[in-house]
């Protein structure tokens, strides 16, 4: 706005009064905000410290009932069909607290309809998310939704919980005076105190929208990613239902109705992923921060905003998101990481990793025109050596802005090709192979990017689960469904009799290297034994030729039953490396000059 005037005003509220509001559809969730759910935990610590009479935020709502497409919190039709007040900062706090008090269902992280049940203790006036055990305890009052549902007085709710509970156990006056003002405080909660500050109606959304992403750039609150949904929700809502769908549509196994699908065994994305490959594919960038003030049409040089420019942001935008969300793609994609031998999200340490992978596909495809059969290869060796080396765990923005400022301005699918192979081989050298790699396998990390590795080459090289005739293929298929799963995770020396000897270091006996894949009936038969005693029965059941192969492709120093801990982990770690290079062969790169 051009002159000095403050755009907003203060309200203060009592809790029951925004929960009305909220009833009736006065107050209303607007798509600049999103539709997600707090973990109980958090929501349980909200109500903690209402309890004790601490601040927990202020509000920021828009006075404006003329923006249409506004969510409103919980299921079901509300009388008032347009809201006098959009919720632009505390949607989590306001949808907890009305999910809680009411007994009303919302929608969770993976947009399913769910119940947030808190459980409290009113000995103590302790909070608990709510578990089989506390539903058990005659302490708790397991869901403390029914203190203001059952449209009960407090005075009846007290003699019911203390009429139950001393059926349980005796209970002193003291007991009793605790408890009845504990339960007065917990009832007295729909008293709490709120501060609001309304933005004007005379506030356009663009604004609204800036506002919003000023004040949580300040907390920190929301991500670049979240700032760039906000913008979706404001220019391009159509957008942000197309990300939000497909991502709903990611969680649900097809059906016959329904058979295509974004399902798939190795991610469900939410928005604020997909879009970093939106950008990545549109702009070129890994790094978001910038990328909100470009697609806002903003000019980094005058610092003045066009709408003009702001429409060939978006357009670009809307380009890159078309092709990031063909499902086509999105599958195709999926066979890279199947041909590296990563068989399902079991087996991902990284999802930054999947998705830059999958936003380089993209551009290999639709930019660089890269034929569809080398491209699955070269996407499956850049997924491996990525994860295998965490080039997105640490300041994964960075390394993609990186990768992508590499890859900007080829011409052609051979250009695309080279370049990436040249950063892989420049990743994954001698050095790497021969002492990073053994090092990092010095770990009992079992999300170890090593050790996911060192299962997809055991895939790749045909590799047999230890003792068996079956492969670690077979077991580790996502789509095949057992009542127990098919194979377990043995310690070679197993845990008890390593304690035997004065090893009880947890992560000495969880060291990588004392892991390999089992059916589970051989673990159950192994058990405690030590290797000296099982290793020569399960000898017996296999010939010369099959027992060594297996040695090799498990990674098994010779004789390896005979050794000492510490010197059996020493020797296996450069074997279990060596295993994780062939199955990273197997992809065939190019022959180098």
């Amino acid at each position: 706005m051009s002159d000095s005037r403050t755009v907003f005003k203060r309200v203060d509220y009592d809790l029951a009064g925004l929960l009305h509001y909220i009833d009736v559809g006065d107050i209303a969730l607007p798509d600049i905000q999103r539709p997600f759910l707090w973990p109980a935990t958090k929501v349980r610590d909200l109500f903690d410290s209402m309890y004790r009479g601490f601040p927990v935020g202020y509000l920021l709502f828009w006075s404006n009932d003329s923006v249409d497409g506004n969510r409103q919190i919980g299921v079901g039709e509300k009388a008032h069909r347009l809201p006098q007040l959009l919720i632009v900062d505390g949607q989590q706090r306001l949808t907890s607290l009305y999910s809680v008090f009411r007994g009303k269902v919302v929608v969770d992280s993976d947009y399913r309809p769910t119940r947030i049940e808190i459980g409290f203790r009113p000995r103590d006036g302790r909070f608990e998310v709510t578990d089989a055990a506390i539903r058990k305890d005659p302490e708790f009052i397991p869901d403390i939704s029914e203190v203001w549902t059952s449209g009960k007085a407090s005075y009846g709710l007290v003699k019911a919980f203390l009429d139950a509970l001393k059926a349980k156990r005796p209970l002193t006056a003291d007991d009793e005076e605790s408890i009845s003002h504990n339960l007065d405080r917990l009832f007295d909660l729909q008293k709490y105190p709120f501060t609001a500050l309304e933005i004007a109606a005379s506030v356009d959304e663009e604004q609204v929208a800036d506002i919003f992403v000023r004040i949580n750039s300040e907390g920190i609150k929301l991500n670049q990613a979240d700032f760039i949904l906000t913008l979706l929700s404001v220019f391009w809502d159509e957008g942000r239902a197309e990300l939000e769908k497909f991502c709903r549509e990611s969680r649900i196994p097809p059906s016959a109705a329904s058979p295509a699908s974004p399902y798939n065994h190795f991610i469900a994305p939410g928005p604020d992923q997909l879009i970093r490959v939106d950008v990545a594919l549109g702009f070129n960038r890994g790094r978001l921060r910038s990328v909100y003030q470009v697609l806002r049409g903003r000019d980094p040089d005058t610092e003045t905003v066009s709408v003009e420019r702001r429409q060939q942001q978006f357009a670009m935008l809307q380009e890159a998101q078309h092709k990031a969300l063909n499902l086509t793609h999105w599958h195709q994609f999926f066979g890279c990481l199947l041909g590296a031998g990563f068989k399902s999200g079991a087996l991902i340490s990284s999802e930054n990793a999947l998705l830059f992978a999958y936003s380089l596909y993209l551009i290999g495809k639709t930019r660089h025109a890269v034929p569809e059969h080398e491209l699955q290869r070269l996407i499956g060796r850049w997924f491996y050596a990525a994860a295998l080396s965490g080039r997105y765990t640490g300041s994964a923005e960075t390394a993609m802005d990186a990768d992508l400022s590499r890859v900007r301005g080829l011409n052609g699918s051979q250009a695309f090709i080279e370049t990436l192979e040249k950063i892989i081989a420049d990743t994954l050298t001698s050095d790497f192979w021969s002492i990073t790699l053994p090092n990092e396998l010095e770990s009992s990390s079992v999300r170890s990017p090593a050790l996911f590795a060192y299962y997809a080459a055991q895939i790749k090289l045909g590799a047999p689960v230890l003792y068996s005739d079956k492969t670690v293929s077979d077991l580790l298929d996502p789509s095949v469904k057992m009542k127990k799963k098919s194979v377990d995770v043995h310690h070679l020396f197993p845990r008890a009799w390593l304690e035997s000897t004065g090893i009880t270091d947890v992560k000495a006996i969880n060291q990588i290297a004392n892991f390999a894949l089992l059916e589970w009936p051989d673990n159950i038969e192994i058990s405690d034994d030590p290797p000296p005693v099982y290793v020569p029965k399960m000898r017996t059941q296999f010939g010369p030729t099959a027992w060594r192969r297996m040695c090799e492709l498990h990674a098994l120093p010779s004789e390896w039953e005979k050794l000492p801990y510490d010197e059996f982990l020493r020797q296996r770690r450069p074997l279990m490396a060596e295993i994780i290079r062939r199955g990273f062969e197997t992809l065939a790169g190019p022959a180098q000059p």
